[in-house]
């Protein structure tokens, strides 16, 4: 069978032709450049923890390496801090410190830290809560509970992740990279697509299916017809990417309207997040409109905001980049064209209020990966694919509404809102959501509505995970007998199950996997209608003994099932990929039928 043809290769593009190639699919990357990526220091991505997981599955390489896991975030406004949360060296929830009372109500006695060093330091007064490792406290000023599921984002620059993926790309035997290849036409028939290309490398391919990593302005997307409405220009940030000290170590600061007299065009704005080699990116918020940034106002800011931290005189600087972002908000009408499938940029722009559209572009192609893979090697499978439109293009539409719904809040220019107690908390707990991928604005998708859900079953036992919900990463005793990571197995192809049995990982395999109901768990694997490995955990949150999770290849729960039900467990495995398969010729008069739509 033809490979699967990607336009652009981009962080998407690139991840997708990996995620295939675990799938043992071929696939062909169309790369307008020559195959290297520009070194912007500015130009950086934050990744969530489930996304830099799948892309040190991909690539092989511990990230933290390349890049940077804050130790903490705080928030500011004026002089007073917000909000504190730590991470610990592992990048787990340590800790958080918040305020009793919303510093515009009266009577408050929440902390002012005055200027200066004082910026960095640690201690609470008055009456703010510390906690350590807890993110239990009072009713009003309490903090969130949701502070505990966090985890450390990780900051690297967007060429770094790049190269680690191109580096990858490079010894792998099932993904061919074509530089100097701009994709102009693509052609679409039953069997397959043909693309034509120009430049050096000019020519056509042929292939089972292609998916467009191309961009904002993709082509593939103008070649299929596919509008892209939206918001043009929701936010501007000069950006800036420096080597100092700052008061807070490793530590990411949103400093909303901050004390110091600011030059030039100003929202009242900063944030700071850490790279590696004490380097920092600052990214100023810009008020609406086309104000020009001139490297001399942009410097000028630059030292204003780091004499404004430190307390005192600029303190000793190295700037290495600079730039202004703006992000633009839309969202793609269509996903698929028949054998023509969009990802990342090319179907999504977000990026307001802390989010991250290249972590939404990751989870589209860790979700069309396994889907792509199944139809390539066991047949069309059109309702499996379907499927990828209609889960993640309302995960990322939900996105985009939170974030359309709370612009006009924190961005509306304050107005009496500003002064009704509790808006500056309601706000701070807004971008800090956007910021640690938390919430609405910052958390994995949930594919609740998926058509791929199993039918209702009285087996069904409740967990903490909701069905459609990324699995947590509790370890795993693989068939082999090792104790793995669960998102270790994700990305292979095979479904997922995971048997819970208390005390299996205090004897060896050989002692219980003959023993009890693991026969017949196995047996009822092997009958499944995909291929499926068996795995065994000491404890799950949530589930109780002897509970069985059916887990997809991209992480996302199927079901949960109350002992060895075989078949509600082969009902759920069919249901998970997409129902029966079809016959070839109920393929073909689908085929047939779509083409004569789009033809009409």
């Amino acid at each position: 069978m033809d490979p699967v043809i990607i336009a652009g290769a981009g962080p998407v593009g690139l991840a997708l032709s990996l995620a295939l190639a675990r799938q043992e699919v071929p696939s062909v990357v169309l790369d307008e450049g020559p195959g290297k990526d520009e070194q912007r220091l500015a130009r950086t991505v934050v990744l969530r923890e489930d996304t830099a997981a799948l892309v040190e599955r991909l690539t092989g390489l511990p990230l933290a390496g390349a890049g940077f896991r804050w130790a903490g975030w705080r928030s500011m406004r004026r002089k007073q801090v917000m909000r504190e949360i730590r991470f610990d060296a592992a990048g787990s929830f340590a800790g958080a410190l918040d305020l009793d009372a919303d510093p515009e109500s009266s009577g408050s006695t929440a902390r002012e830290t005055g200027s200066g060093a004082a910026y960095g330091a640690h201690g609470a007064k008055g009456s703010a809560h510390a906690l350590k490792g807890s993110a239990q406290g009072s009713k009003g000023g309490a903090p969130d509970f949701r502070d505990a599921e966090l985890s450390a984002p990780l900051h690297l620059t967007q060429h770094t992740l790049t190269t680690a993926l191109r580096e990858a790309i490079a010894h792998e035997r099932l993904i061919k990279l074509a530089v100097n290849s701009r994709l102009v036409s693509v052609e679409q028939e039953t069997s397959g697509v043909t693309a034509h290309t120009r430049g050096s490398n000019g020519t056509w391919w042929r292939g089972s299916y292609l998916v467009g990593c191309d961009g904002p302005r993709s082509t593939v997307r103008k070649l299929q017809d596919i509008r892209f409405p939206g918001r043009t220009a929701v936010e501007r940030h000069a950006v800036a990417a420096l080597r100092t000290e700052l008061p807070w170590p490793g530590e990411a600061l949103l400093h909303r309207m901050p004390p110091w007299r600011t030059s030039g065009p100003s929202a009242g704005e900063v944030t700071a997040r850490p790279l590696a080699d004490d380097v920092w990116r600052l990214d100023w918020l810009l008020p609406p409109g086309k104000d020009l940034v001139t490297p001399d106002l942009l410097v000028t800011r630059v030292r204003e905001t780091l004499a404004g931290w430190s307390g005192g005189p600029t303190p000793p600087y190295e700037l290495l980049d600079t730039g202004v972002h703006t992000v633009h908000h839309r969202l793609a009408r269509r996903w698929r064209s028949g054998r023509v499938f969009l990802a990342g940029d090319a179907a999504h722009l977000l990026g307001a209020l802390g989010t991250q559209g290249l972590d939404e572009g990751l989870r589209d192609a860790d979700n069309l990966a396994w889907k792509l893979a199944v139809a390539w090697h066991h047949g069309p499978h059109e309702a499996l694919l379907d499927s990828y439109q209609v889960e993640r293009r309302a995960v990322v539409a939900a996105r985009l509404r939170a974030a359309d719904q709370a612009l006009p809040l924190l961005r509306g220019g304050g107005g009496l809102r500003a002064y009704v107690p509790g808006s500056a908390r309601g706000h701070d707990v807004m971008l800090t959501d956007g910021h640690l991928g938390r919430g609405p604005l910052g958390r994995p998708g949930t594919y609740a509505d998926s058509p791929l859900a199993p039918p209702p079953s009285e087996s069904e036992t409740p967990v903490d995970t909701a069905p459609g919900a990324p699995v947590v990463d509790v370890r795993v005793t693989a068939e082999d007998g090792t104790f793995v990571p669960l998102r270790d197995r994700l990305g292979r192809g095979a479904l997922l199950v995971v048997l819970i049995a208390p005390g299996t990982g205090v004897w060896e395999r050989k002692h219980w996997v003959t023993a009890g109901i693991m026969p017949r768990l196995a047996a009822a694997v092997t009958a499944l209608p995909h291929p499926a490995e068996l795995l065994v955990a000491e404890s799950y949150p949530g589930a109780a003994a002897h509970s069985v999770l059916l887990v997809r290849p991209d992480g996302h729960l199927v079901t949960a099932l109350s002992g060895v039900r075989p078949a509600d467990l082969y009902a759920a495995a069919e249901a998970a990929l997409g129902g029966p398969p079809r016959t070839t010729a109920e393929s073909k008069r689908e085929a047939k039928a779509d083409n004569a739509v789009r033809a009409g």
